[in-house]
C-alpha cells in the first residue's frame, strides 16, 4: 500500500453508512405512506389500505379500535377517540343496514367499485367495507384516511366511468352551492348500468322532481321514507337512481311543446285564489292582496335547481320593484339570484350601471325581432322620479297617429323576441321568477310564451294586467287608454293557472 492512500477499511464504513442512510430514508417514506397518508394501493385513481389499517366496529356498538398489522400507528392513535365515538358508531351500523338493504336489492354488489361523496369522516365507507364492499373510497375537500381523499364534490378527480356505485348522504345535495355540477359529477364518474343512491330531505312534489331533472341520463329505479339516526335528520327519503345512457350527450332545450306536470297543476291549486270582481282602487288591492300570496318558494323547496333567476319585464327604475319588493321580500331560500332588469326606456338605463348582480337588457320584450314605436308615460319633459315615468305601450314603427299614440311623448327602440330570449337563456333545471309590467303588450307576450312552449320555463309569474280601469283621478271615469276589460284579464290569469302556471295578480 503506497503511502497516503485510503485505508480498506475507511472506504467501506463510508459506503456502509451512506447504504444505511438511503435505507432509512426509503423505510422512512414507506412508514409515511403506510401510516399517516394511508396509501399503500392503487386500485384506478384512489388509494387506501387494504390490510395495513383495519378499522373494527366491536359487536356490542360500545367501542372500536383502530389496529395496525403488529403495531399501532400513531395517527390511528389520534384517530381512535374519534373512531370509538358513539355518534360515529351509531352512523356506522345505520349506513350499514342502508347498504344492506340495497345489496339485497341488487343495486349494490360486493365486487363493486363504490364511491361515497361528501363524507367528511368516511362513516359511509367504513359501512360499506363491514358489508363487504371493499373496495370503496370516499371523497371530501380535506381527507380523512385511509377512508376519505381529497376531492370536491362539483369537480372530483376521478375519471368517467369509474364507479358501479356512487352514494350520496342525507342533506350533502341539498346544502351544496353548486348542486347541478355535484349531480353532474356523480352522473360522469358513473358507469353505465351503475347505480347511484342519494339521501334527501324533500317532502314535496315539486322539489321531487327537480331533483330527478339534476340527474341526465338517469332513471329514478325506485324511492322509500326511513328513518334517520339522530335528530338533525329525523326523515331520509331514499332515491335509487340507473345510469342509462352516456352523459356527455347534451339535453335539447328545442321544441315548442310542452306537457304540463301534475305537481305544477298541484302547486296552482294551492295558489291564493284570483280576486273575480273588478276592485274600485286596485292600487289598495294590490295592498291587501299582497299579504295572501302565497310565494312558491314559501310552499315547496327550490334546493334542486341547477340556477336561479329573476327577470323583471319592464322594469323601470332599480327601485320600482328589484330593490324594492324583489330583494327584499321574496323568499329565496339563501339562493343566489342572477337578476336581469328589461327596459327600453333609456331614461333608466344609467342607474343599472352601478348595481351589482343585474343585468339589463335595454329594449322591449316583443314578439319578434323589429324596430318599435313606444308611448312615455306621463307628461313630456316630466321629471323622472324613483319609480319613473317609464314606457309606455309599444307597436311597430309606424305614424303616430295610426298607433294611437297621438298627443303623446313617442320614441323609437329596438324589441326582441322575449319567448326566444327566455328558451336560449333557462332551462327546466332552472328556477325562474318573472314579474311582468308591460302595459297591456302582455296580450301579444303571453300567447307567444305559449305558442313557443317558453312558458313552462317560467316557476312563478307575477303579472299586471292592463283594461280600462276606473281612473285614480277622476272617479267614476274610465280610462280610454287600454281596450282589454276587467274579464279578459281574469280569462288571462284562468288560462294560465289551468295550464300550470304559477301568476299572481299585480297592480
Amino acid at each position: 500500500m503506497e503511502p497516503g492512500s485510503p485505508k480498506p477499511g475507511f472506504l467501506k464504513n463510508v459506503l456502509v453508512r451512506c447504504f444505511l442512510f438511503g435505507l432509512v430514508i426509503v423505510l422512512f417514506r414507506f412508514a409515511y405512506v403506510i401510516t399517516v397518508t394511508g396509501e399503500s394501493c392503487e386500485v384506478g385513481n384512489f388509494c387506501f389500505l387494504k390490510e395495513n389499517v383495519n378499522l373494527v366496529i366491536t359487536s356490542t356498538g360500545v367501542g372500536a379500535s383502530a389496529t395496525a398489522s403488529g403495531a399501532v400507528s400513531t395517527r390511528a392513535k389520534r384517530l381512535s377517540d374519534f373512531y370509538t365515538s358513539k355518534e360515529w358508531i351509531k352512523a356506522v351500523h345505520f349506513y350499514s343496514g342502508v347498504f344492506q338493504d340495497l345489496i339485497s336489492q341488487g343495486f349494490l354488489s360486493r365486487k363493486s367499485r363504490a364511491l361515497c361523496v361528501e363524507t367528511p369522516t368516511g362513516q359511509e365507507v367504513h359501512a360499506l367495507k363491514e358489508t363487504g364492499v371493499k373496495n370503496a373510497v370516499g371523497i371530501f375537500k380535506k381527507a380523512s384516511r385511509p377512508l376519505v381523499v381529497p376531492g370536491e364534490a362539483h369537480r372530483m378527480p376521478f375519471a368517467d366511468e369509474s364507479f358501479d356505485f356512487v352514494f350520496s348522504g342525507y342533506g350533502r345535495l341539498e346544502k351544496s352551492p353548486k348542486a347541478a355540477q355535484f349531480a353532474a359529477e356523480i352522473v360522469r364518474t358513473l358507469k353505465p348500468e351503475g347505480f347511484a343512491v342519494v339521501h334527501i330531505g324533500a317532502k314535496d312534489t315539486y322539489s321531487f322532481h327537480s331533483f330527478i331533472d339534476l340527474f341526465n341520463c338517469c332513471k329514478l329505479v325506485t324511492s322509500r321514507d326511513i328513518d334517520g339516526f339522530n335528530s338533525s335528520m329525523p326523515h331520509i327519503r331514499e332515491m335509487v337512481l340507473k345510469k342509462e345512457c352516456d352523459a356527455s350527450t347534451p339535453v335539447s332545450n328545442a321544441g315548442n311543446k310542452c306537457s304540463v306536470p301534475e305537481h305544477k297543476l298541484e302547486l296552482v291549486r294551492k295558489a291564493e285564489p284570483i280576486i273575480q270582481i273588478e276592485p274600485l282602487k286596485p292600487w289598495i288591492t294590490l295592498k291587501k292582496n299582497i299579504q295572501n300570496v302565497k310565494y312558491l318558494p314559501s310552499i315547496v323547496d327550490i334546493s334542486f335547481k341547477r340556477r336561479y333567476a329573476y327577470v323583471d319585464v319592464g322594469a323601470r327604475s332599480y327601485g320600482s320593484s328589484i330593490g324594492s319588493w324583489f330583494k327584499k321580500q321574496y323568499p329565496k331560500q339563501n339562493k343566489t339570484f342572477e337578476v336581469f332588469a328589461i327596459e327600453a326606456d333609456k331614461t333608466f338605463h344609467e342607474q343599472y350601471k352601478v348595481k351589482k348582480g343585474v343585468t339589463l337588457l335595454p329594449y322591449a320584450a316583443w314578439v319578434r325581432n323589429e324596430t318599435l314605436s313606444f308611448e312615455i308615460n306621463g307628461d313630456p319633459g316630466e321629471e323622472v322620479k324613483e319609480k319613473g315615468r317609464g314606457m309606455g305601450r309599444i307597436q311597430p314603427v309606424q305614424s303616430e297617429k295610426e298607433a294611437g299614440f297621438d298627443g303623446q311623448e313617442v320614441d323609437r327602440i329596438q324589441g326582441f323576441d322575449f319567448a326566444d330570449w327566455v328558451k336560449n337563456t333557462f332551462t327546466e333545471k332552472d328556477f325562474v321568477v318573472m314579474k311582468m309590467d308591460v302595459e297591456g303588450t302582455e296580450f301579444d307576450l303571453i300567447p307567444r310564451l305559449f305558442e313557443t312552449g317558453a312558458i313552462c320555463l317560467i316557476d312563478e309569474l307575477f303579472l299586471e294586467c292592463h283594461y280600462n280601469r276606473w281612473q285614480r283621478t277622476r272617479p267614476g271615469e274610465r280610462s280610454a287608454k287600454y281596450e282589454k276589460t276587467y274579464g279578459q284579464c281574469l280569462d288571462l290569469f284562468t288560462s294560465l293557472r289551468q295550464s300550470g302556471v304559477l301568476v299572481h295578480q299585480w297592480w
